[in-house]
């Protein structure tokens, strides 16, 4: 008997017991269920929410691994001084940093998953059902989208918060009206918020060297110009679309991303409405504030210049908007439904991310705060649009005339519109 029957023993042995639900769980993130339907007509596919939510963590791994060797390669190069030949395998791609990112982040991950999982079996158990695998995504992106020297503690009680209050009190998985990952971050953001910006904790470090003589600077490209400077920094525009730039665990290589939602798009996990548009609306969003500038409507000592005379296709490959936009505005749950509202969805997300990062400096990035905004506002799109499309339908209605019994003998001419 192999292990797999061996499970399917013990299922039937504890079937109808309390701690059911939190082995169930185990059996079938392991294995498939014995279970297969007898009767009826069925939709027969292996495209379940456990594969949806794994083909996700796949598009987030690369991510994550570029993120542990940017996290030792920042912390040494703040160090040490950047290369002034940068080289990839000798400079990037290296045991070290590696290694120094690998200690650093896995704690990370592990608690997010750790404490998330743990509330999520606890609330099966208690309310009797089977364990919903929405936390799979949630608990990888967590770890992605905060500083990397974020303390567990702090994580640990983010994490619960999201999942209790974001999730869990709405019904669990499908219910929620917020993203899970980004009310974690929001949590952090409100209630730790020194943890959360400044120009020291995007670096390994940073924080426990400030006021040494040893004391290195993390500052990020959005942070820099959020100061109002308008001088040019160091890093490139490779630098940033590759990702050796200062920011959150996995938002900063754009290459890495884009990738992943090619992935995610051609696996018709994620919208690609949702997507483009969001692009679309940044870019909108970024050319306004450049032209404010090239008209001269906002004078070089304002306080907003620096981040106006960004360049409006820039704002994609700095921070996390790129990061967002990908694999957290398309969430199934929380998004827009129709397919014309998730253009408008996704729009107002780019065009808001932007706004907000430009007319705040003291936290130079808006994604998240955008994301759960429209998440409040995708239900009324929706209904807007199911309402429009409704009424469509009646005015067509109204024009179409119907064609008379054969018996009653008249001779009227039909002009009816498709409805």
């Amino acid at each position: 008997m192999g292990m797999k029957e061996k499970l399917h023993q013990l299922k039937l042995k504890y079937q109808g017991k309390k701690m059911a639900p939190a082995f169930n769980a185990l059996h079938t993130f392991l294995y498939s269920p014995n279970e297969t339907t007898h009767s009826g007509s069925h939709v027969r596919a292996v495209d379940d929410l456990k594969r949806t939510m794994n083909t996700v963590i796949m598009a987030l791994v690369p991510c994550l691994l570029f993120g542990m060797f940017n996290a030792g390669y920042q912390h040494y190069s703040a160090i040490n001084g950047f290369p002034a030949e940068f080289s990839l395998f000798e400079h990037f791609l290296t045991w070290d940093n590696f290694w120094l990112g690998a200690i650093t982040i896995l704690p990370l991950v592990i608690v997010s998953y750790g404490v998330g999982l743990v509330i999520e079996f606890i609330f099966a158990v208690i309310k009797g059902h089977e364990v919903e695998e929405g936390y799979l995504v949630t608990g990888m992106l967590v770890p992605l989208i905060i500083p990397v020297d974020t303390p567990l503690w702090m994580l640990a009680v983010a994490v619960a918060f999201g999942v209790v209050i974001g999730k869990e009190v709405f019904g669990g998985t499908g219910m929620n009206i917020l993203n899970p990952a980004l009310t974690i971050r929001a949590f952090l953001f409100f209630a730790y918020p020194t943890w959360m910006s400044g120009d020291k904790v995007w670096v390994h470090d940073a924080v426990n060297l400030a006021g040494t003589a040893d004391a290195i600077s993390g500052e990020t490209i959005l942070g820099y110009l959020a100061q109002g400077n308008t001088s040019e920094f160091s890093y490139s525009v490779s630098d940033m679309f590759f990702g050796f730039i200062p920011g959150s665990v996995g938002e900063t290589s754009t290459l890495l991303i884009l990738l992943g939602g090619l992935f995610l798009i051609f696996s018709k996990i994620a919208s690609w409405r949702i997507m483009l548009s969001a692009v679309i609306g940044s870019l909108v969003m970024g050319l306004l504030f450049n032209g404010a500038v090239a008209w001269e409507w906002i004078p070089e000592y304002s306080k907003f210049y620096g981040l106006m005379s960004f360049d409006f296709w820039k704002h994609l490959i700095v921070g996390g908007l790129a990061f967002g936009i990908v694999y957290m505005a398309t969430d199934p749950v929380t998004g827009s439904q129709t397919n014309k509202g998730k253009w408008i969805y996704g729009f107002l997300i780019g065009f808001i991310s932007v706004m907000i990062r430009v007319f705040n400096p003291g936290y130079p990035e808006g994604v998240f705060l955008a994301i759960l905004l429209m998440n409040v506002f995708a239900p009324t799109i929706d209904h807007y649009v199911v309402q429009g499309n409704v009424k469509k339908r009646m005015k067509r209605l109204k024009n179409a005339t119907i064609l008379p019994k054969p018996s009653d003998g008249k001779a009227e001419e039909l002009k009816v519109e498709t409805v």
